[in-house]
């Protein structure tokens, strides 16, 4: 399994990024004894300005054949934590590939959209696209502490 995280625009120095860090290195810490890999962080540029259309174009390129490609799209589906531990859990199991997908400012291609194997939101308001990678990456090591039993995750 190959878990990747493909979001447009990149990070500079800064809390996000280090929020973003933070979490993605405790995923791997807790992840590891479950089976589940490290993220791989890809930050892609639309250094033509085409918008949407050629965003849509440097996923698609990015994300690994036959990979499950889960968008982060306001209109998604809104999973509580331990659903979306299960579904991670799930495709760990069947030893698929798993591109979680966050847009740039205009959000994601119809076309990626309809391609998607899972659309998710993180609520019904709309996220900063730099907020969302954070809130993301600590849902993916909150899913691994929920898969571990850990005491991370009350309710």
């Amino acid at each position: 399994m190959k878990l990747q995280l493909c979001a447009v625009g990149r990070l500079r120095s800064g809390p996000e990024r280090d929020l973003v860090e933070d979490y993605l290195a405790r995923f791997e810490r807790t992840g590891r004894p479950l089976g589940l890999p490290p993220v791989q962080l890809l930050e892609l540029e639309d250094r033509k300005g085409g918008g949407m259309e050629a965003e849509a174009d440097l996923i698609a390129k990015a994300v690994a054949p036959g990979a499950a490609l889960v968008i982060l799209d306001e209109r998604g589906r809104t999973l509580s934590s331990p659903e979306f531990a299960d579904h991670l859990a799930h495709w760990r199991d069947s030893g698929r590939d798993v591109a979680l997908a966050i847009g740039g400012a205009d959000g994601l291609a119809p076309r990626l959209r309809d391609r998607a194997d899972l659309a998710m939101s993180l609520g019904r308001m709309v996220w900063p696209h730099m907020l969302v990678r954070v809130m993301l990456a600590e849902q993916l090591y909150r899913a691994a502490t929920i898969l571990a039993g850990s005491p991370y995750h009350r309710v």
